[in-house]
């Protein structure tokens, strides 16, 4: 066969991690979802583990992964989080890599990433190393095998990028048809012909020559079917995708692969079901006796370059002037903004730039004491970095230390490789692709550089921040509110440098709402409890203690003592410090048992004043997940009230609204927004308790019609798919009961009822499962028990959506 596709999909967002509490914090704009992390997986990466293929009615035929048959790489970064957080889609694209190598003639349909998404022709060669090392080692984690190609971010390659690819064992790369310059046969037998403005042919791999008889293999993308996949709203429909791809081939005979590469989140994210387009395209595919589907590795193994190609230094997928847009002023933008420039990216390069080149001597010489080769010790990082045990912490420095490491000597070894590893992440490519500095993306790449700063400061390097924020004043806001990035630094990454402190405050303040054990974790801290006290009347309470608070990257620690004094409500005030004498300690709680004793409230800030000072800290301090937790349950009484005074309106004034209603005169619009909360508030009840009454969730839905009131979809989907989850979760604990299977069936009849989407992916992908692992030893028992459990299993199938064979 001479035809081949291969779908390629870079699967990427960039890191939202808190530098200080290595987690990315709830983020309001996400919502319903706790961050774009979470959203965007849902959205995307799950969907394209678990895929729908549709019979003509619209009902699921089949489940499958698109993983298993496309190319796809993803960044090591977003793993990391989904390994911590989605584990269940973690270890599905690993599952999927290791079927497509059963497909694909043992070449899987993984490929590697250099690590953070650094822009890798600005990098310098010390960290293109480093990048390139730790995206191969990342790989293997994960995936359990060597890479044989990488995605370069944003495909930005130079010859010394890819010469660095080449001395580590990567076979070939992608990049777009517009990097090419010129191109000759190998044989030299022709010579050199132009290819400028993208007139390379992609069917073809291309050899790169390198240093040393080094060369790698480059892979062009088709511009024009993967611009239509990004730009054109191609995947609206399978069928013309899976055309437009067909109709890229050419008349010749030998073998022509053609190939797109495009963002991962246009299956799904970008494009609403744009996954089931792929499912469908490559479900088509992969049953055509015209083409067939593979990946560049195994296409490579079959089909060598019989050509060398010769690119532009310097150049990326998604800059007309090569990699200008990461920093200058090159006009490539996200769009939207008339009137706005991109003339901070160059100051913000700049003044990164020199912070690196800053830091690396004083790593380098603070390190030599510590560690036999720092730059050696920082590629080997890596090993640390997915496992921060002590075990794997003291098998880093049992090859890397100079000598036995005391304690204090660790803590410092640790910290100076931190500092290097931020001083990566700050040249994440995202901070300068977007329009605006003040942006998230960019605001994240200077916390990153505030972070290695920090550490370097404490590592007692000089004082690096003034120079920096000098050349970060140059880079200008295009909103008028935030002036420079001087400006934005004290705005947004000041507040969130994290303190010992800080952490002693939010666990004070926190351990009034939830109970901690004495050894516990909280984020990237472990807090252990040395002395607790707490006195309490009313709902006024008043704590005092000490904790030991441990930084679990650097293992640096610190004694801190607290109070925390609540007045009820969100009235709330805290003081910590760092350690105290004993007897000191003792004077703290005695003064402050005693002034609670006689409710002396004013005293008790007196004696906080004393002996903590300022600053004081409150529910604004802390962690943003936290305080949502909190103020959910200080404001869960609130709502309460409001729902018990709104429901005695509406029950009051019910025989009138309903008389009003039958006589054709307009309702009371003074009354239409209690009768909105409370049948809201009614439904939502009725999906939080676990077990709704479909009879009462009948007529919540008829009232809110005849009464006009507005349901808060958005709200109300989300509690009925946890609903439905939870439901799914308890049959897939003991599928093989009719208990379970009988409620969650009892509770899908409710779906035709309600006048909102529900997401079921979840429940559709356990019955999908148990429908392959349970239902036919079940089908084949052929006792009662086994007869009735079938019959209720096909239903709820039908009730989800599946395709169900009649008998």
């Amino acid at each position: 066969m001479g035809k081949f596709i291969s779908i390629h999909g870079h699967f990427y967002q960039p890191p939202r991690e808190n530098p200080w509490l290595e987690t990315v914090e709830l983020q309001d704009s996400a919502a319903p979802y706790h961050d774009w992390n979470e959203r965007i997986c849902f959205e995307c990466y799950a969907p394209n583990a678990y895929s729908r293929l549709l019979d003509g009615d619209g009902r699921i035929e089949k489940i499958v992964s698109n993983y298993s048959r496309m190319s796809f790489n993803f960044g090591p970064t977003l793993l990391s989080w989904m390994r911590d957080k989605q584990p269940e889609i973690h270890e599905a694209i690993v599952e999927a890599d290791r079927q497509s190598r059963e497909r694909f003639s043992g070449h899987g349909s993984a490929l590697a990433q250099a690590y953070n998404h650094m822009i890798m022709p600005l990098a310098n060669a010390r960290d293109k190393q480093t990048q390139v090392i730790w995206g191969i080692r990342d790989f293997e984690f994960r995936f359990g095998r060597k890479p044989e190609g990488m995605w370069l971010p944003e495909c930005a390659a130079d010859n010394e990028s890819l010469d660095t690819l080449a001395r580590h064992g990567i076979k070939f790369t992608i990049l777009s048809p517009y990097q090419a310059s010129r191109f000759r046969q190998l044989d030299e037998t022709a010579g050199w012909q132009d290819v400028n403005g993208g007139r390379i042919d992609p069917k073809l791999p291309y050899l790169v020559k390198l240093l040393e008889g080094r060369s790698i293999v480059v892979f062009f993308y088709d511009a024009p079917v993967s611009q239509a996949v990004a730009f054109e709203k191609l995947l609206i429909n399978g069928e013309n995708f899976r055309t437009r791809l067909f109709n890229a081939f050419d008349d010749r005979e030998s073998g022509q692969l053609m190939h797109i590469a495009t963002d991962g989140e246009s299956y799904g994210h970008h494009f609403e079901f744009g996954d089931m387009a792929l499912a469908y395209a490559l479900h088509q595919i992969e049953d055509s006796p015209d083409a067939r589907l593979t990946v560049y590795a195994e296409f490579l193994e079959s089909h060598p370059p019989a050509h060398e190609v010769e690119i532009h230094q310097a150049s990326a997928w998604s800059c007309s002037h090569g990699v200008e847009r990461w920093r200058s002023d090159c006009g490539c933008c996200s769009g939207g903004h008339g009137g706005w420039n991109q003339k901070w990216r160059t100051p913000l390069r700049k003044a990164l730039d020199e912070l690196r080149d800053k830091l690396a001597p004083f790593y380098e010489s603070k390190a030599r004491e510590l560690l036999r080769d720092p730059w050696l010790a920082r590629d080997d990082y890596i090993s640390v970095i997915f496992d921060r045990s002590p075990e794997k912490i003291s098998e880093f420095f049992a090859v890397h230390a100079t000598h036995k490491l005391t304690e204090a000597e660790k803590i410092d070894a640790l910290r100076l490789l931190e500092m290097q590893r931020h001083a990566m992440l700050m040249f994440t490519s995202c901070g300068w692709f977007f329009d605006e500095i003040s942006g998230i993306e960019t605001v994240q790449v200077i916390q990153y550089a505030a972070r290695a700063l920090q550490l370097a400061g404490d590592l007692g390097a000089e004082n690096l921040e003034p120079k920096f924020l000098e050349i970060l004043a140059q880079a200008k806001s295009n909103l008028p509110e935030h002036q420079d990035g001087r400006v934005i630094y004290e705005k947004f990454v000041k507040p969130a440098v994290m303190t010992r402190e800080k952490v002693g405050a939010h666990y004070a303040v926190s351990s009034l709402f939830e109970s901690y054990p004495e050894e516990a974790k909280i984020y990237s801290y472990n807090i252990r409890q040395e002395d607790r006290q707490l006195w309490a009347a009313g709902n006024t309470r008043l704590a005092v203690g000490r904790v030991k608070v441990t930084f679990a990257v650097t293992l640096n620690s610190d004694v801190i003592t607290y109070g925390v004094l609540h007045l009820g409500g969100h009235n709330l005030s805290c003081g910590v410090r760092f350690f105290q004498s004993a007897e000191s300690y003792a004077a703290l709680l005695a003064e402050a048992k005693a002034a609670f004793d006689r409710a002396d409230f004013a005293e008790i800030v007196r004696v906080m004043d004393r002996h903590f000072g300022e600053p004081h800290y409150s529910l604004k301090n802390l962690f943003r997940d936290e305080q949502f937790k909190v103020l959910n349950q200080i404001l869960a009484a609130t709502r309460e009230d409001i729902y018990n005074t709104y429901r005695s309106l509406t029950d009051r004034y019910a025989p009138l609204t309903r008389f009003l209603a039958d006589i054709r005169v307009p309702p009371l619009n003074t009354l239409a927004p209690a009768t909105e909360f409370v049948l809201n508030t009614e439904l939502l009840k009725q999906f939080e308790n676990g077990h709704p009454d479909a009879a009462r969730v009948k007529s919540i839905i008829a009232e809110a019609s005849a009464a006009n009131a507005p349901l808060d979809a958005g709200t109300l989907s989300f509690a009925v798919q946890k609903h439905f989850e939870r439901m799914a979760d308890e049959l897939a604990k003991t599928p093989e009961e009719l208990e379970p299977l009988q409620q969650f069936s009892g509770s899908a009849e409710l779906l035709s009822l309600l006048p909102f989407k529900i997401n079921l992916w979840k429940p559709q992908n356990i019955y999908d499962q148990l429908r392959k692992k349970v239902f036919p030893g079940m089908k084949d028992r052929g006792d009662d028990k086994s007869e009735i459990w079938t019959e209720k299993f096909l239903n709820l199938g039908g009730q989800l959506g599946f395709h169900i064979e009649p008998d």
